[in-house]
């Protein structure tokens, strides 16, 4: 249940943005104590705006009881956004942002050293109330933020807590980046189907039922990763023969320390 005492300011209402709103409202926040702040959203988030009953973009002057800012834009546009919220600072709200690559830092430097302030790095099954969110928060950010910080997140999924920003980045390259990397195995699963022989239609309906199923199983049972794989692996049967060259000293383990590794240093350079 998302309970405001407060308005929630939703700066961002693209896909992520949009994703999050629809699962505070269905999880019973007040669509009277929301806003959303962006130019142009896409039609559907339109649409569920006008649906719901949320106000779009009225003067942030007017908004004198902010209990916590979602800061939900891109990136690269965040500069030129943060000025034109700044003036909600007044209310001392709770910053939660969902930006990647945007410190804590950052985020005091427009709202004050005394801001509370929340990192997060969500993922895109968001969109499907799949996601999972790891979160860092700096020492102003109070007990009830934080549960409240956690209610709003699990709208759309689970939610982690790391003690140490500095985790945000590997945080990033597994679970942030982590959707494409499923999506690639796919293409990749589909393809080798394709060269052994299978029409490249039935090829990929295959690899996406079966890892859509695969991630799916592993949600609902709980049992460990390992323990599944063990249990479809026949000795000496055809997964195991499959395994025998995935699990090799130049399979995929090395491949995504690799590619972790990568998208770790990467997401460090983009920090600012």
């Amino acid at each position: 249940m998302v309970k405001l005492a407060g308005t929630l300011v939703l700066v961002g209402a693209g896909k992520m943005g949009g994703a999050m709103l629809e699962g505070w409202l269905k999880g019973g926040a007040e669509a009277s104590r929301i806003v959303a702040l962006d130019p142009s959203p896409p039609p559907e988030v339109r649409a569920l705006l006008e649906r719901s009953g949320v106000r779009l973009n009225p003067e942030v002057g007017s908004i004198h009881d902010a209990e916590v800012v979602i800061m939900a834009v891109k990136p690269q546009l965040m500069e030129d956004v943060l000025p034109g919220v700044v003036p909600l600072k007044a209310a001392k709200p709770l910053i939660l942002s969902v930006a990647a690559g945007k410190t804590i830092a950052s985020f005091e430097r427009h709202f004050g050293a005394d801001a509370a302030v929340i990192r997060t790095i969500p993922n895109t099954p968001a969109a499907v109330g799949r996601g999972i969110t790891a979160m860092a928060a700096n020492a102003n950010v109070s007990p009830a933020q934080l549960a409240l910080a956690r209610s709003l997140l699990a709208a759309v999924g689970e939610v982690v807590t790391v003690e140490n920003e500095a985790m945000i980045d590997a945080v990033t390259a597994v679970s942030g980046s982590g959707p494409a990397y499923v999506f690639y195995l796919t293409e990749c699963l589909a393809a080798a189907g394709e060269k052994a022989g299978l029409p490249k239609d039935l090829a990929m309906q295959l690899a996406r039922a079966t890892v859509s199923g695969a991630g799916e199983l592993m949600r609902q049972s709980g049992i460990e990763a390992a323990t599944l794989r063990q249990n479809v692996t026949s000795p000496k049967g055809t997964t195991y023969a499959a395994l025998q060259v995935l699990m090799a000293e130049d399979g995929m383990q090395p491949l995504f320390d690799a590619a972790i590794e990568a998208a770790t240093k990467r997401s460090r350079e983009l920090a600012s």
